[in-house]
């Protein structure tokens, strides 16, 4: 399989969004009298995981899902305090050195706040990793990534077959294959199996198991 670009997604993959779901559930004014003594094994207790998304949704809360959301987006401190994962900034300078092009694909609230924010988490890196992001409900699918991997693809040239989409959202896997891509799973101690149509799809549990399964699984000729 030949590989020459790589569209990473940012919460759950490259940045650790749980953390700032615990952050935002345990300190914030509003929440913490309700969820203030949670431990963090206890997260998926607070947000059910739904098999549509295989991991843990603010919004997936079973009477405050929107309304956290909501609060959590428009809430900089809390919405900004997700730390990247070990070993994210040598792993994408190393697939840079290798010749990839390297992508991020994010649907967010406002493009303008969440482009503001990973231009300052991905400093080191933004020279050659080129930030997407995309308002949500722009696009008709389910998954906006859909459209914006088609999107990026006509943006840039890019052959959908080169593609590599990492992660972690079961919806996005198959957002990744109806645009002709590649999806590969990213999971963490809270994300779900993937439904048996999908249990074809690679899983790893972080970067460098990501780069090592595409140095031994893929190739750029």
């Amino acid at each position: 399989m030949i590989i020459k670009n790589i569209f990473w997604d940012v919460d759950g993959v490259l940045a650790n969004l749980n953390y700032a779901y615990y952050s935002f559930l345990t300190q914030h004014p509003k929440y913490a009298p309700l969820y203030g003594n949670i431990k963090w094994e206890q997260l998926p207790e607070v947000l059910p995981i739904e098999p549509k998304y295989g991991a843990l949704e603010l919004k997936t809360h079973p009477t405050l899902g929107t309304e956290l959301d909501y609060d959590f987006c428009h809430s900089p401190e809390f919405f900004c305090n997700r730390p990247l994962y070990p070993h994210v900034i040598e792993v994408l300078k190393e697939l840079h050195d290798k010749g990839y092009k390297q992508y991020t694909l994010s649907a967010t609230f406002d493009v303008d706040v969440k482009k503001k924010f990973l231009n300052t988490l991905l400093a080191e890196v933004t020279d050659f990793l080129t930030i997407e992001c995309v308002q949500h409900g722009k696009f008709m699918h389910d998954s906006a990534k859909e459209d914006m991997l088609k999107s990026c693809f006509e943006k840039y040239g890019l052959r959908a077959e080169e593609t590599i989409l990492v992660d972690d959202r079961i919806y996005n896997q198959y957002a990744t294959i109806n645009a002709g891509a590649h999806p590969i799973r990213m999971r963490c101690e809270f994300t779900s199996d993937l439904p048996k149509n999908l249990n074809w799809i690679p899983e790893v549990k972080d970067v460098i198991e990501f780069r090592d399964w595409l140095y031994k699984n893929t190739s750029m000729k």
